[in-house]
């Protein structure tokens, strides 16, 4: 029998595939500028408070240094200012040029930006950092797919890219661990440390574009071409720092992707949707993964709060959804779950009920240790993609991309703890509950 590689390369390797070098990574400090650690209750803005608590973003610097990544030009302008580095006339000027080389050309060293006088360059050296995520680990699957295990402020968390022939996709987390208990995942088995800041989601786009070689930016030919908010944690429970990390992604004079190319996923925040339409205005996924109550209160145990009458009705008032930008249904296969003809004919009658722009995404079932599930029969989830595609609606059948290095959909985890049984339902409880 031939085993699939597991590559693992570490932070000061470099690695060539297909033809491509990747680069190696410095090790880095990763302690992340924002407020000191607190325990907070979770206030989603516009619905109900969240009673999770949850430390809000990770602690200062040791060195006491700021980390500009995260920062809108404003924020980087008022630093410079309260630094004593720029007047109040020079802040602005001197906030566009450090954006540049930060988000532009991908500089991490302030004696790199050239057109900032030296004595400026000495003083942001001095109080500033222009930072990444520390690498832990990288994965390297058979298909190409790559995962990082990254920290920040000591903890852990993962992102994974998936190149295709067309484009690249970047799997970005938004959360150490997740809120959120969805049965079948492997993230949500992990309790929720905090939230990540804005640096941290941006840095995860950043340091891919470290690896792939893509500084500057260009918005021709680079291999990352699609974010997914999809990574571990539920975005719209992190809705300020995801919606300030995708506004710096988006900024035309950055790092410059249309929000037609960024998806973000919910398992159905319904108070957060709107919002997130009107503010960060990119596409809409929804992990619906069924169709009865029944079944989708076990498996995604979130539709006990928001059910799934009350989330089709958001994303039938999500903001600029149309036939040109559908909102997808992602939809994981359980073998004798969700994975019926009847299912699959329910579902249809859901979409149109509701007059739904929409496609369905099939995503076999990605097995992880201690899971209760399987994977539905191949024949069948043809079968169900097949009544789909007869009630007008696209169901294309997801190809899993790194299983070997568990970089799949559904089996991001940062521990390598192993849990029983007891405890995996004890955890699911204890979320529940709180919700």
């Amino acid at each position: 029998m031939i085993l699939p590689l597991r590559l693992v390369v570490k932070p000061t390797d470099s690695l060539t595939i297909v033809g491509r070098k990747w680069a190696g990574f410095e090790q880095q400090a990763a302690l992340r500028y924002g407020r000191r650690t607190m325990e907070n209750l979770m206030t989603i803005p516009g619905g109900p408070a969240e009673p999770v608590p949850v430390p809000r973003d990770s602690a200062p610097r040791a060195d006491g240094r700021v980390d500009l990544v995260g920062l809108s030009r404003p924020d980087i302008a008022a630093a410079l200012l309260a630094a004593g580095l720029a007047d109040a006339r020079q802040a602005k000027m001197r906030a566009r040029q450090i954006w540049s080389w930060i988000y532009n050309r991908g500089a991490t060293d302030f004696a790199q930006m050239t057109d900032l006088s030296k004595p400026l360059r000495e003083g942001l050296e001095a109080q500033f950092v222009v930072g990444r995520p520390e690498v832990v680990e990288a994965h390297v699957s058979t298909d190409g797919t790559r995962k990082w295990l990254l920290r920040s402020g000591g903890e852990e968390y993962e992102m994974v890219f998936i190149p295709d022939a067309d484009r690249g996709t970047l799997c970005v987390s938004s959360q150490v661990g997740c809120t959120l208990n969805c049965r079948f995942c492997f993230t949500g088995t992990m309790k929720l440390v905090r939230n990540l800041t804005p640096a941290e989601i941006v840095g995860q786009v950043m340091l891919a574009r470290d690896a792939l070689g893509e500084w500057p930016t260009q918005p021709e030919g680079r291999l990352l071409t699609n974010i997914v908010m999809m990574g571990m944690g539920e975005p719209l429970y992190n809705f300020d720092a995801v919606r300030d990390a995708l506004k710096i992604v988006m900024d035309g004079d950055g790092l410059a992707l249309s929000k037609r190319r960024i998806t973000l996923s919910t398992s159905g925040v319904v108070p957060m949707m709107a919002r997130a339409g009107e503010e960060i205005g990119v596409n809409l996924a929804v992990s619906l993964h069924a169709v009865t109550k029944e079944v989708r209160d076990e498996i995604v145990p979130l539709n006990r709060k928001y059910g799934i009458y009350e989330l089709l009705e958001a994303c039938a008032a999500y903001p600029g959804a149309n036939n040109a930008r559908r909102i997808t249904f992602e939809y994981v296969m359980l073998k004798d779950k969700n994975d019926r003809d009847e299912d699959a004919h329910e579902l249809v009658r859901l979409i149109r009920l509701y007059n739904l722009p929409a496609k369905v995404n099939l995503i076999p079932w990605n097995p992880w240790p201690g899971a209760q599930y399987e994977t539905s029969d191949p024949a069948q989830v043809q079968r169900f993609s097949d009544i789909v595609y007869r009630g007008g609606i696209s169901a294309p059948v997801r190809r899993p991309r790194g299983r070997d290095i568990m970089a799949a959909c559904g089996q991001l985890k940062s521990s390598s703890e192993k849990l029983s049984r007891a405890e995996l339902d004890r955890r699911a409880e204890e979320k529940q509950a709180a919700l």
